[in-house]
């Protein structure tokens, strides 16, 4: 087996998996480098959310669609699970019912399938959601569900045996001096470097890293019991919150006035950054979350507290038949304070791509096209 390929890849994420596909997809002899036995960072640590509602109109939400369109395809080809669900926002008081409103109205939306749904449309769609007091509901058909842990863990095979993408796993790369790749099991050669992982980057090239402007980012999650056989949630679920979080919202003119209430009434659900989603992968659990914690409050510890008001404000949105939590965990991402992702050029024939933020599952595939393009003509 040769040890010297067109492109090496570090990381197996999703976004080092989308990558590799679209590079072998191109006939280019790839290889890639995972530190652990199989990835185990954010890309397994998430709700599955292939999620375009919450990119702003314009490029962001074009290449979010462009990123399902082929994770559709990838999909359906390596026979994983995967859910169209869609998504449906919910409105529990009269500005977060506004801003709905104003979100399908606006100029940039226009073109969307989006459905503003009463209480009883909502109850038709989606039977574990409390309707007594719910204002309004946004549907939208486009979001599709995967199941990350499922993705991770099976892709690496299909690529393997469709496109003879090699992966060396358990292997830490420690250096590139072009075309030598110099890993933890001994050195390989190849005549670019695509660098995907994001701890990685900051081992390879810790002066651009610092430089960056990259923060990090902590989650906490949890997964209720598998629901009964057979029950699905309907589409994946966000409430009031959801509207602060995602840029989508960010022009609609009632927003603010949804901000200031919040930061009246629940001020600690705006100081960690919580907005509720819920999503439910094939096994049929139930996936909550989530808080956001940033930089120096990042800590191996989670705080208990946290989970709870997350459950609380789920409490008031969502029943399922089954809500025992069976699973908790925390992931870290990193993301840039300004820009959508992190994409540099350190060295000749090195490509750095990460900081994708809480959008990794989303914008995986339409933006390794985009790099993997760039890739391939240098």
């Amino acid at each position: 087996m040769t040890n010297h390929y067109d492109i090496a890849v570090v990381g197996a994420g999703i976004l080092g998996l989308a990558h590799a596909w679209h590079l072998a997809r191109a006939g280019k002899r790839v290889v890639v480098f995972e530190r652990h036995a199989r990835a185990q960072g954010a890309s397994v640590r998430n709700f599955g959310m292939v999620w375009p509602i919450g990119q702003p109109a314009g490029e962001h939400y074009a290449l979010a669609l462009r990123s399902r369109e082929i994770w559709l395809d990838v999909l359906s080809a390596a026979g994983l699970w995967h859910d169209r669900s869609g998504s449906l926002h919910l409105a529990y008081e009269d500005d977060e019912a506004e801003v709905l409103r104003e979100f399908v109205t606006d100029g940039g939306h226009r073109d969307r399938s989006y459905e503003l749904l009463g209480a009883d449309q909502v109850a038709q769609i989606a039977p574990w959601v409390k309707t007594p007091g719910l204002r309004l509901g946004l549907f939208s058909p486009v979001e599709t569900c995967v199941d990350p842990r499922q993705v991770v863990a099976d892709l690496p095979a299909f690529l393997r045996d469709t496109l003879g993408v090699r992966f060396e796993f358990d292997t830490s790369v420690l250096g590139y001096d072009r075309p030598t790749v110099r890993t933890s099991r001994g050195a390989f050669r190849a005549d670019q470097l695509v660098v995907c992982g994001g701890d990685e980057f900051q081992v390879l090239y810790p002066e651009l890293f610092a430089g960056s402007g990259l923060i990090k980012c902590k989650l906490q999650m949890m997964r209720a019991v598998a629901q009964p056989a057979g029950q699905r949630m309907g589409p994946m679920l966000a409430a009031g919150l959801t509207q602060l979080h995602y840029k989508s919202f960010a022009a609609c003119p009632t927003l603010p006035a949804v901000r200031r209430r919040m930061e009246t009434t629940m001020s600690d659900y705006i100081r960690y950054g919580i907005h509720v989603l819920v999503s439910q992968p094939g096994t049929g659990e139930i996936t909550i979350g989530d808080t956001h914690e940033y930089g120096d409050d990042i800590s191996i510890f989670n705080k208990e507290r946290l989970d709870e008001m997350v459950l609380s404000y789920l409490d008031r949105f969502f029943a399922a038949p089954r809500m025992a939590i069976n699973e908790r965990w925390f992931g870290i991402y990193a993301k840039h304070p300004s820009k959508p992702w992190l994409h540099a050029r350190p060295a000749d024939g090195v490509t750095i791509v990460t900081g994708v933020g809480g959008a990794g599952m989303t914008l995986s595939f339409g933006l390794a096209e985009k790099v993997a393009a760039e890739v391939l003509q240098s």
